[in-house]
């Protein structure tokens, strides 16, 4: 099965065996801190290294979080999913020349690059910069049925026994999971744990402590840049 996490345009590349991932996945820890952290520091080092147009995006993602925390919930998910979709979609392979990297909010913007994982990992954080309660938020890996391959979305729970709201870049129309019949889900982490997932519901707790390199990378990435 390959992943296909498209933006603006079409592309896909090859993904893991979902079987192997959830063991993986076992028990996420975040310890990445509550505020992001998006300081005139760090704005002046983004555009010191990356040139000033970067430096504006990333300022457009601060004043975003900043000018937006007394919207609705509702309000807020439509300005995150719209703001993130909005950058291209391109392979890690073309932009890391890596078969697998989940890019921070930071990386992404200043590349203008993004694809599924790390459009999902940038909505979740800013959502939750924003004043969104993490355990209404869930990363989640899905087939896309009717490509026959592996994405990831965010999810949105408005109450603990709701159906979903789905955040994708596949479809840029927040809707509920009830609603996504081309999305089977597999399962979803925040920074609980992990989930095994069932139909549109929130699944079955397998576990909340582990390791992962690959987000164990990410955060130590995210300090790094915020760390100035």
């Amino acid at each position: 099965m390959t992943k296909i996490c498209r933006g603006r345009r079409l592309n896909s590349k090859r993904l893991r065996p979902l079987l192997l991932i959830p063991i993986l996945w076992l028990g996420l820890a975040f310890a990445f801190a509550d505020s992001i952290g998006l300081t005139d520091e760090v704005i002046a080092w983004v555009k010191e290294k990356y040139g000033d147009d970067a430096g504006l995006r990333v300022e457009a993602w601060r004043a975003l979080m900043r000018d937006h925390q007394n919207r609705s919930e509702g309000e807020k998910l439509k300005l995150v999913n719209d703001f993130f979709n909005d950058i291209p979609y391109y392979s890690d392979q073309r932009l890391w020349g890596q078969e697998d990297y989940w890019a921070t909010p930071i990386e992404a913007l200043t590349r203008q690059g993004a694809d599924c994982e790390d459009y999902s990992i940038a909505k979740y954080f800013t959502l939750r910069e924003m004043g969104v309660a993490d355990e209404k938020l869930r990363i989640m890996y899905v087939k896309a049925l009717n490509l026959n391959q592996a994405h990831m979305v965010l999810t949105y729970y408005p109450t603990p026994t709701s159906i979903p709201k789905v955040l994708d870049n596949l479809n840029g129309r927040i809707l509920s999971a009830s609603r996504r019949s081309d999305l089977a889900p597999v399962y979803s982490f925040n920074a609980d744990g992990l989930w095994l997932a069932k139909n549109q519901g929130k699944g079955k707790k397998v576990g909340s402590s582990g390791r992962l390199s690959l987000w164990q990378d990410l955060q130590k990435r995210m300090k790094e840049e915020t760390g100035r």
